[in-house]
């Protein structure tokens, strides 16, 4: 039973309460993420890696995101997004604590092929229930909102991480701070998410997409969209682990500026997001995808070239602004799938994202290794243009926003209540 203040209050609004009992979950997945890429260069002093036995340990994340691909997207479909969504958020934070507990590379391994698994989950299935949020405010762009809340909570967790180590405390007990905030977050907002994905046989008519299959091999529309997703997400991904290291190793700052790159950078992207609607409905997304690919190329060609504090925080800033839109753009637009059902277009567009995010970091590593870490900084550039091309091929492929009107209604509702929006009113059954 929920509390009769919050029962009334969703009565009042109850799309409200969906969309911040999301923002909560996004929160959640952003703040255990950035807690990991924050102690990163802790965690690597303390197993004695060198760059390329940590680049290594960077495959397993995908690894396990591999392994779950199909999986995660089935999940969705077959148990909901609510589900999959309180299954994730009990299981990614624990896999945060066991990377805080690894005394061996071989225990960190392990830790992050499963950390891998838990945010696949999670990513599908917190971008499937906002596509369903999203269309109950009848075609307004809220996605990227959702991805500002996730970029402040990776603020929030760079900032936290920069007191906890000049503080001196350690990574697991970090982490175990973390892991009661998830607790709190899943025990005080899982009531008051959407329910479900589907909707009742009276309501069919809005159901663009009843008669999809779960899994078929995905269009052009949807792999060019993940091709979007893997360029933004693998400079994304490089900034998220490398901008500490490179900061360290490369411009040597005092210790308590060691993070000013990664804390730049998500300041900027969440910035970036929390205006992305608006600019989208303004410019259009072709506009914002091009601006979004030299911006982030810029900034990782400012960070190669001219290796100094002011000017790589400056780099670092590009690469935030630049990644802001690009991602709630692509999982958006991949929600208006005439292909699949929402879940299994967003696991496909997602996964091209997440191999992106989690494959570039590995790779930087290697290159490293090799040459130095400046060198493949400044080739990862190189792949931040890929949006700039696609961005154009894709603009006349782009569908109509998928919303409610009088002759497709609204999706159910949350609570035992009504939503009225404009001319439909709907009830939960």
């Amino acid at each position: 039973m929920q509390p009769e203040i919050i029962r009334n209050l969703a009565e009042k609004d109850a799309k409200s309460w969906y969309r911040l009992s999301l923002a909560a979950f996004y929160f959640l997945h952003g703040l255990v993420f950035a807690s990991w890429a924050c102690r990163i260069p802790d965690i690597k002093t303390a197993l004695g890696m060198s760059d390329g036995v940590l680049g290594a340990m960077l495959f397993f994340p995908p690894a396990g995101q591999l392994a779950t691909m199909a999986l995660a997207g089935w999940a969705v479909g077959k148990f909901g997004s609510r589900a999959i969504i309180i299954f994730a958020a009990t299981l990614y934070p624990l896999c945060l604590l066991m990377l805080g507990l690894a005394t061996s590379t071989w225990q960190l391994a392990l830790g992050l092929f499963l950390f891998g698994i838990s945010l696949n989950f999670s990513n599908i299935s917190i971008n499937a229930q906002a596509i369903g949020v999203e269309r109950l405010y009848r075609g307004q762009s809220i996605m990227a909102s959702f991805h500002g809340i996730w970029s402040l909570a990776g603020l929030t967790g760079g900032i936290l991480g920069m007191i906890l180590v000049a503080c001196g405390i350690s990574p697991i007990a970090h982490f175990t701070l973390v892991y009661v905030v998830g607790l709190l977050i899943l025990f005080t907002m899982k009531g008051t998410m959407l329910p479900r994905d589907g909707r009742t046989p009276q309501n069919k008519a809005c159901n663009e997409n009843v008669g999809q299959r779960v899994w078929v091999w995905p269009d052009r529309y949807l792999l060019m969209l993940g091709l979007i997703a893997f360029g933004a997400m693998a400079c994304e991904g490089t900034m998220f682990d490398w901008s500490n290291v490179y900061f360290e190793d490369v411009i040597h700052p005092p210790k308590y500026l060691s993070r000013l790159g990664y804390v730049a950078a998500m300041f900027c992207m969440m910035c970036g997001r929390f205006t992305a609607d608006g600019m989208i409905a303004r410019f259009g997304v072709v506009r914002i995808l091009t601006v979004s690919g030299i911006t982030i190329a810029s900034g990782l060609f400012t960070v190669a070239l001219f290796p100094f504090l002011a000017t790589a925080t400056l780099g670092f800033m590009l690469i935030g602004f630049g990644v802001s839109a690009v991602v709630p753009i692509a999982y958006s637009l991949s929600g208006r799938s005439t292909l699949m059902k929402s879940g299994a277009a967003i696991a496909v567009v997602s996964t091209l994202g997440m191999l992106g995010f989690l494959l570039g970091p590995p790779v930087i590593g290697f290159v490293a290794e090799l040459l130095n870490l400046r060198w493949s900084l400044g080739m990862v550039g190189f792949v931040g243009l890929i949006i700039v091309v696609f961005a154009r091929m894709i603009s006349r492929d782009i569908k109509p926003p998928k919303q409610c009107d009088e002759n497709h209604p609204c999706p159910d509702s949350l609570l035992d209540t009504k939503i009225t929006t404009g001319a439909c009113t709907n009830e939960l059954a």
